[in-house]
């Protein structure tokens, strides 16, 4: 699960940044409303935590670029602003939730998993296929009623593979879900390819009732 922290205070956004890195997300950070605006016009995020005050420019132009383009349901406003009607505003524009400052981040961390579950998982903490169970809250994969062990990037793999099922997935776009901003360190897109490998033997050996299938040149797909 990838998410981008739009926070200009340093330290609440580090703060906020290193606790959900602990919960094993993908983590993105911006501090400005050019950085962030670039950020959400070129990748998505499972959930958005958008702070309204930002340098040069305002969290609320944000949300309305978000919701042109259908992605402000996965946003999640985290203000210094108790205003009724900034809050009333950000949910009109589509935000999912808003949260005041000061907050504790066992309380943010509890708000992004029911905003994950409620846009990806249908409320639900786990995807069903076949004979296969992916629970997002426990980060297992149960194949026939047997645990199969999925490293972390096996694990953000599948689970971008299973929302996008029957959907043509590329390689920049699988690398810049799983690696976030790390992404630009990679020379090539090997790392990407041993990691798939070594979950379609998982996959096979155990008899899952899904499949991910190479689509030559392009990237590659999951099917059932």
């Amino acid at each position: 699960m990838k998410i981008l922290v739009i926070e200009d205070e340093l330290e609440l956004q580090q703060t906020i940044k290193a606790s959900l890195l602990k919960e094993n997300y993908v983590v993105e950070v911006a501090s400005e409303f050019y950085e962030a605006q670039e950020k959400i016009s070129i990748y998505d995020y499972d959930c958005i935590l958008l702070d309204i005050m930002l340098p040069n420019g305002n969290g609320m132009d944000i949300l309305h670029e978000l919701k042109k383009n259908g992605k402000s349901g996965n946003v999640i406003i985290i203000s210094a602003k108790n205003s009724l009607d900034d809050k009333i505003n950000g949910l009109e524009l589509g935000a999912d939730d808003y949260l005041t400052k000061p907050f504790h981040i066992s309380e943010l961390t509890a708000r992004i998993k029911a905003v994950i579950r409620r846009n990806n998982f249908d409320g639900k903490n786990y995807i069903e296929i076949g004979n296969v169970i992916f629970d997002i809250q426990e980060r297992t994969l149960v194949v026939n009623n047997v645990s199969i062990h999925l490293n972390r990037k096996e694990f953000d793999i599948l689970n971008y593979f299973l929302l996008n099922k029957n959907r043509l997935i590329t390689k920049t776009a699988l690398a810049e879900y799983v690696w976030g901003d790390h992404i630009d360190e990679a020379d090539n897109f090997d790392f990407i390819y041993y990691q798939i490998k070594n979950l379609r033997n998982k996959l096979k050996n155990s008899k899952a009732s899904i499949e991910i299938e190479s689509i030559y040149g392009v990237g590659y797909k999951l099917s059932e």
